[in-house]
């Protein structure tokens, strides 16, 4: 009897073990030991909630897309084309800085660059009309690319508002080159246009142009009243280029000057000048010509005055067809190295346009510089000021 006894206390007491040890370790992480009475009940809870657990994983994750399978993929091809190209420098991203100023509008259909030209119109009224000429885009067809005066019969019906039809005429009075922009003057007559003509001859229209140039020039005012020619550069690359014919030269002793013959292919040109800023070895430059030949101003700043126009590549060197040689500091300013510079535009803009008119007052019409010139005024910390700025 006694045995039969021990017997049961030694198995009761191991279920009462191994249940403390399990339900320790399992659900309750303490070191308490649990009464022996309360095993078969949490045996049986346990159970039950086993019950209610998912067979498996694919029930609680949410049926995937077809379309977020798509933009999965997609976002994997971009990572791993991000991946595999070589990070950006900051020439690059200068360079397409300055593509994204500059190329906006060349090559495009004619009724973008007629949108572009309305929105950004100056000036008009019965009988002219001034619009924002932007960088890159010529004035007269041969070029290659869309031309204003191609785009003017579309930007005529935009500014009567006819959809069919012809609008009234749109003509050309005082051209820009294609690098330039600012100010450009629209007839919508050809007699209003022969009448500016006259005007512009009899320098009764002023033109003034904001210039960037390399150097400072010296005075800081004055008129420049050389003649300019059209030469043949010989050499490995022959081209064309306008070049000075000086009515004077130094005589033989050095101590005057001699009138010489003036040639008859030259002509007249006479260009004021007047420095608005100078820093970093640059300059912001106003200039007035007092007459229209080809390019006169870059002539006159690049071989009279040896301060050439900022973006300048034909005329800052005489003998050769290159990029523009910069002074390491100026290349420090822009952000550019000299092999990146003939990304580097001609900063050359048509600024204000001043009218005459007899029985009213006189047409002053201004126009706001691109974003590639502000730029570079900062870069070059060349400051407006109010004085510098025209009424």
């Amino acid at each position: 009897m006694n045995r039969c006894r021990r017997i049961t206390d030694v198995c009761t007491n191991d279920w009462s073990y191994v249940l403390n040890t399990v339900f320790s370790r399992g659900e309750t992480r303490t070191n308490r030991r649990l009464p022996t009475e309360s095993a078969p009940f949490l045996s049986r809870t346990h159970a039950t909630a086993a019950k209610h657990v998912p067979s498996s994983d694919s029930e609680k994750k949410p049926r995937l897309r077809a379309i977020d399978l798509a933009r999965k993929i997609e976002q994997d091809k971009t990572k791993a084309k991000a991946a595999a190209e070589p990070p950006v420098s900051a020439q690059d991203k200068r360079v397409t800085e300055l593509k994204q100023f500059t190329l906006q509008l060349q090559k495009v259909h004619p009724n973008v660059l007629a949108k572009h030209l309305h929105r950004s119109m100056l000036f008009q009224d019965k009988d002219l009309v001034v619009i924002n000429k932007p960088y890159g885009v010529p004035v007269q067809d041969g070029s290659g690319v869309t031309s204003i005066s191609s785009v003017l019969p579309v930007l005529s019906k935009m500014m009567d508002g006819t959809k069919s039809g012809s609008g009234s005429p749109l003509f050309p009075c005082l051209g820009l080159e294609k690098e330039a922009t600012g100010t450009l003057l629209l007839a919508r007559s050809e007699e209003v246009a022969d009448h500016i003509l006259n005007l512009y001859k009899n320098n009764q229209v002023q033109r003034k142009y904001w210039v960037v140039t390399v150097g400072v020039p010296v005075p800081s005012e004055g008129v420049i009243d050389i003649p300019v020619i059209e030469r043949e550069v010989t050499g490995p690359q022959p081209h064309f280029k306008m070049a000075l014919s000086p009515a004077y030269r130094m005589n033989d002793t050095g101590d005057g000057i001699t009138k010489v013959r003036g040639h008859r292919q030259a002509h007249g040109a006479v260009t004021k000048y007047r420095v608005l800023d100078s820093s970093s070895g640059c300059s912001l430059v106003e200039l007035q010509p007092f007459t229209g030949v080809k390019h006169q101003m870059r002539v006159h700043m690049a071989f009279a005055l040896a301060c050439p126009i900022l973006g300048d590549h034909k005329y800052s060197h005489w003998a050769k067809l290159a990029p523009q040689k910069l002074p390491e500091r100026v290349l420090g300013r822009l952000g550019l190295e000299q092999s990146k510079i003939r990304h580097l535009p001609l900063h050359l803009h048509a600024r204000q346009l001043i009218l005459p008119r007899n029985s009213q007052p006189d047409i002053s019409v201004s126009c706001p510089l691109p974003k590639y010139f502000t730029k570079t005024l900062s870069r070059l910390q060349l400051v407006l000021s109010e004085e510098t700025e025209p009424e």
